[in-house]
């Protein structure tokens, strides 16, 4: 084999070694990625099925049921609620009325939670989720007291 022959078969086998790099590396980036929705997307159909997704805004006020460990609540941003339930211990800032994020998946209209999040003080709330309550505020009314 000539040392051209061996120079260029070399150098394909790096390029083909960094594809399947850069491949592996996307594909695990697209599976870690975690996207945030509102209710309102969610009930648009916008939300992911059967995929992880995160859904955020005000905890509805009088929502809250406690069976054990298990609660059930509903999540609002203003316009649309859905209902969330969660199964482990709640943060101590979870309270009703108050900004909430939720992680986990949609399953028969219900948003299963694998994590809850809750604000840490009075003024932060997630980026995203605040972002949402203040478009759906200027566009409708605060629908954090009651049912859909």
């Amino acid at each position: 084999m000539k040392a051209r022959d061996r120079r260029l078969l070399v150098a394909g086998g790096v390029l083909a070694g960094l594809a399947v790099a850069l491949a592996l590396v996307m594909n695990a980036f697209r599976s870690n990625l975690v996207f945030f929705y509102t209710p309102t997307q969610v009930q648009a159909g916008e939300a992911p099925q059967g995929r992880v997704f995160r859904v955020g805004g005000l905890v509805e006020v009088g929502s809250v049921r406690r069976e054990g460990v298990k609660v059930r609540f509903r999540v609002s941003d203003t316009q649309h609620g859905m209902p969330v339930e969660y199964e482990g211990l709640l943060p101590d800032l979870f309270k009703e009325g108050k900004g909430v994020v939720a992680q986990g998946r949609l399953q028969a209209g219900v948003f299963r939670a694998q994590e809850v999040l809750a604000k840490h003080d009075e003024n932060y709330m997630p980026p995203e989720a605040a972002e949402a309550l203040d478009r759906a505020r200027r566009g409708g009314t605060l629908k954090t007291g009651g049912r859909e």
